[in-house]
C-alpha cells in the first residue's frame, strides 16, 4: 500500500523560504519517480520537480535556482527546499510517486502554500 503524507506549508512574505516535506510508505525508491506538482486557483496542476532512481533531478525552469529537491533514503522523505518565495508560488503543493514500470502515480493530500507580497 503507498501512502504519501505532506508537510510544511504555510504562509511566508514574498522572499521568503519554507521547506515541504513529503514522508513515502510503500515506495521503494528503485521503482519510483517522486517529486512534487503545483495547482494554483484556476490553474492546472504543473510538474515542478522530480528525482528518479538514479538519482538524476529536474526541475520546471520557473522554480530552477529557487527550489530544491533532496530525498532521504533512511527517513523514507523527500524534502522541497523553496527559497526566495513569489506571490505567484501560491499554490496547493502535492507530492506524488509514478511507478517506472507500470506508470501508476500515487498522490499526497496537498498542501497549502501562500506567499503574500
Amino acid at each position: 500500500q503507498v501512502r504519501l503524507v505532506e508537510s510544511g506549508g504555510g504562509s511566508v512574505q514574498s522572499g521568503g523560504s519554507l521547506t515541504l516535506s513529503c514522508e513515502g510508505s510503500g515506495v521503494p525508491l528503485d521503482s519510483f519517480i517522486i517529486g512534487w506538482f503545483r495547482q494554483a486557483p484556476g490553474k492546472e496542476r504543473e510538474g515542478l520537480t522530480c528525482i528518479n532512481k538514479e538519482g538524476d533531478f529536474y526541475y520546471k525552469d520557473s522554480v530552477k535556482g529557487r527550489f530544491t529537491l533532496s530525498r532521504n533514503s533512511a527517513k523514507a522523505t523527500v524534502d522541497l527546499v523553496m527559497n526566495r518565495l513569489k506571490p505567484d508560488d501560491t499554490a496547493v503543493y502535492y507530492c506524488y510517486a509514478k511507478h517506472i514500470i507500470f506508470s501508476q502515480t500515487y498522490w499526497g493530500q496537498g498542501t497549502q502554500v501562500t506567499v503574500s507580497s
